[in-house]
């Protein structure tokens, strides 16, 4: 099975870059792979249209090219996702509005193989990664094991818990959600106030503190001294409806210009 080369580098504390698609066709996975630049993909399937057997030519895709895949999963049917798109060939998954240690529990046991061991609730399952290898071997449960479990925290709840929650192992990575934060507090688009970063910044001191890499989502590169200052050492660069948009809006209105003289 193929090698996770995510979990290695923040196993390794080595910085790692991603950038986001909503958009499942293999051709825009392959354009990012042909760039040289990227350690993995997000696919953002919270919001993104896209059915079972995509999941599969996404990952097919990636594995052209020397990344990895991780895909962002709506809070239900979570488990269900998880597994499949584990199945697919995603290595790792980011888990969307937990609110408490036990939704989080539920996220890190969803991934893990019920093994003893890891003590999760991922069972046999003859899908894309396991063809020709139906009965679950060592080498089954050593790729369960190793997905990368990255966590949204972005629920006043979650933050309220979010030592008891960094305090239960087995997280990989986690991630500040500012929009949902502020909506959940009662200040929906307020995230940019002082009180609000200074929220975040709590979130990401204290994940670093436990050792749990911080990964920061930003639309350009001006955007990172912010984090980089805080330690912060892995980013989700641009979405690409919004680099999309942004050309289109951009580049559009200056030839509307240029044709009505100016």
């Amino acid at each position: 099975m193929k090698k996770n080369k995510l979990k290695e580098k923040l196993n390794s504390g080595n910085p790692t870059l991603a950038t986001h698609l909503h958009n499942i066709w293999p051709s825009v996975v392959e354009v990012v792979g042909h760039t040289g630049i990227f350690d993995y993909v997000e696919f953002v399937a919270e919001y993104a249209p896209f059915d079972l057997n995509s999941l599969d030519n996404f990952c097919r895709a990636v594995e052209l090219f020397d990344m990895s895949a991780i895909i962002k999963v709506d809070q239900q049917p979570r488990q269900f996702m998880a597994q499949r798109s584990i199945g697919s060939g995603f290595q790792g998954v980011l888990f969307s509005d937990c609110r408490t240690v036990d939704d989080v529990r539920e996220c890190i046991q969803a991934v893990k193989p019920e093994t003893p061991d890891a003590g999760g609730t991922h069972g046999v399952a003859t899908r894309r990664i396991t063809y020709m290898n139906y009965g679950g071997s060592a080498e089954y449960a050593k790729t369960l094991d190793e997905t990368v479990v990255a966590l949204m925290i972005e629920k006043k709840s979650a933050v309220d818990q979010l030592d008891e929650i960094l305090s239960l192992g087995k997280i990989d990575m986690i991630q500040w959600g500012p929009a949902d934060y502020s909506l959940s507090i009662g200040r929906p688009g307020e995230w940019n106030q002082p009180d609000i970063k200074a929220v975040e910044r709590k979130v990401i001191e204290s994940a670093l503190k436990q050792g749990i890499p911080a990964r920061a989502e930003i639309e350009s590169v001006d955007q990172a001294k912010y984090y980089l200052d805080m330690g912060v050492r892995h980013f989700a660069l641009g979405t690409d409806i919004n680099i999309l948009f942004n050309w289109l809006k951009g580049n559009g209105e200056q030839l509307r210009r240029e044709l009505s003289g100016g």
